[in-house]
């Protein structure tokens, strides 16, 4: 029955008529639960939300982070978050993919990290699958902005405000729009 988390995070169509969804969907409702507690926590209680992460993510969130909740978060075990981000309110993260964010990774308040897709076969939307992104250190991305599945962000590479990011971002880049696209080469 557990081998339907193993499913779900290797990329593999995972439906709700098979064997053990239903586990991954109560797990998915705890994290939800945890995150709906976490929005009743003042931005200054950075211990509290600490602790109500490591819950979420099933691993410390390094002490060095700052995160400011609401966070809307569907699953956090897949979920990895360096040391030095930090990450404002209202974000999205589902995170069943998998999801590795660097080191000194800005997040802007309302982005999305979006990991899972629906099948196109309209008589199995319900079916999801999900792929990994990957964000490097010291990546900023703007307000607003959506990271779709399967997307990796370079190092030190900024996403401008409500962009949609569907393809890799090379590193020490700028993109934006949507869909993003290079704007220019961050020469230093």
């Amino acid at each position: 029955m557990n081998d339907i988390f193993a499913k779900d995070l290797s990329g593999e169509m995972v439906s709700p008529n098979e064997p053990g969804y239903e586990l991954l969907i109560n797990d998915i409702l705890s994290t939800m639960e945890t995150a709906q507690e976490l929005a009743t926590v003042s931005v200054r209680d950075q211990k509290r939300v600490h602790e109500l992460m490591e819950i979420i993510l099933g691993k410390p969130l390094d002490d060095s982070t700052t995160l400011l909740p609401p966070l809307y978060i569907d699953y956090g075990k897949p979920v990895t978050i360096g040391k030095d981000c930090f990450i404002q309110q209202c974000c999205t993260i589902f995170g069943r993919g998998g999801i590795t964010i660097g080191n000194g990774v800005f997040i802007g308040p309302k982005c999305n990290l979006i990991t899972i897709n629906h099948d196109v076969d309209p008589e199995n939307r319900s079916a999801t699958y999900g792929r990994p992104i990957v964000i490097e250190d010291k990546v900023w991305i703007g307000i607003n902005s959506t990271i779709l599945p399967g997307v990796k962000i370079g190092y030190g590479s900024i996403v401008g405000a409500q962009s949609v990011v569907t393809r890799d971002v090379p590193p020490m880049t700028i993109v934006a729009g949507n869909p993003a696209r290079i704007i220019k080469k961050i020469e230093l």
